[in-house]
């Protein structure tokens, strides 16, 4: 017998019929009474494929008696209860490498795009005001820009390599220092944010990063400063964040995450020296095919030997 999987959020057409080849599924979204069919399917259910933005409820955690793996699509993994998943010896997987370039660039786009306010300036030609008033003021290079890093992993190096090729002056901050990098590292997120023009976050969310772009940190970064963040809305203080850029201590933002996603703060709306993208980190057909079929292998492997392709680290122990 095919095992069974429980999908929840929305998935590609390709995993579907990979899912289908290989599981019995249930999609969460489609049971019109969700303890109904935990009544009658819980015991069956071995393996959850979710996302990073969906997660895994906690009450599933609790009554999915026989679950063994959770495959996660995406690198951020958190919107699922690790330490309980953990405890209950349930391995999680998650979907990193596969990714890097992509949210790589979607950070330098933004950084670009604030920088040479493009919107501001297509928005200029469209309304006609070219021809009517002239050029438009001149805006900043990023070209040796001087670029800090809050989060210094594996897309955060990515990034870090797409830097180098506008000659940008790179530091940054994490955790701990990598003895093998050429870019300077702050032990001091404050003292990183005074020091640079931008701050590129991507650091991963969860308790242990709420927040940790607060005010005083945006207050370093001052009023020729720009804020990119590409990791999750939950590691700025967005209400902090929105008050800087109003009263000018802050200069601009190029944002692709939100704390309460899909539902981003209307005052962001009308600034000119905020560029919002609707979190597409990673929202390319390549790459998303990538972490599809990588979401799909780990489930596959799993079934096969015991073994995933990408645990996340905190399920090492997990594995024989």
């Amino acid at each position: 017998m095919k095992p069974v999987l429980l999908i929840i959020g929305e998935i590609t057409p390709r995993m579907a019929e990979r899912f289908s080849t290989a599981f019995t599924c249930h999609y969460l979204d489609k049971i019109a009474d969700t303890e109904q069919f935990l009544a009658a399917n819980g015991q069956s259910v071995q393996a959850i494929a979710t996302s990073g933005h969906d997660g895994v409820p906690d009450n599933l955690l609790e009554s999915l008696s026989n679950l063994k793996i959770i495959s996660n699509y995406g690198v951020g993994y958190d919107a699922i209860n690790v330490d309980k998943a953990v405890s209950k010896n349930i391995l999680v997987s998650h979907t990193p490498d596969v990714l890097n370039e992509e949210v790589a660039t979607t950070a330098l786009m933004l950084l670009m795009a604030v920088s040479r306010e493009l919107i501001v300036n297509d928005s200029y030609i469209r309304k006609g005001n070219w021809s009517k008033k002239g050029n438009t003021p001149l805006s900043r290079a990023v070209d040796g820009m001087s670029v800090g890093i809050l989060g210094y992993g594996r897309i955060g190096q990515a990034i870090a390599r797409k830097l180098e090729a506008f000659n940008c002056q790179i530091s940054y901050h994490a955790r701990s220092e990598r003895k093998d990098s050429p870019h300077r590292y702050y032990d001091n997120l404050i003292r990183l944010a005074d020091d640079v023009t931008a701050l590129i976050v991507i650091t991963p969310g969860g308790q242990c990063t709420h927040h940790l772009v607060n005010g005083d940190v945006i207050s370093a970064l001052g009023s020729e400063g720009i804020l990119v963040n590409v990791a999750r809305g939950s590691v700025v203080d967005e209400n902090a964040l929105i008050a800087a850029l109003q009263d000018g201590s802050l200069g601009a933002a190029g944002l692709d995450v939100f704390a309460a996603e899909p539902h981003v703060p209307e005052v962001l709306f009308t600034m000119d020296n905020v560029v919002l993208t609707p979190h597409i980190g990673s929202a390319t057909v390549e790459t998303r095919r990538a972490m599809g079929d990588l979401t799909v292998d780990n489930l596959i492997q799993y079934f096969a030997d015991g073994q995933v392709i990408t645990p996340i680290p905190e399920c090492l122990r997990l594995i024989g």
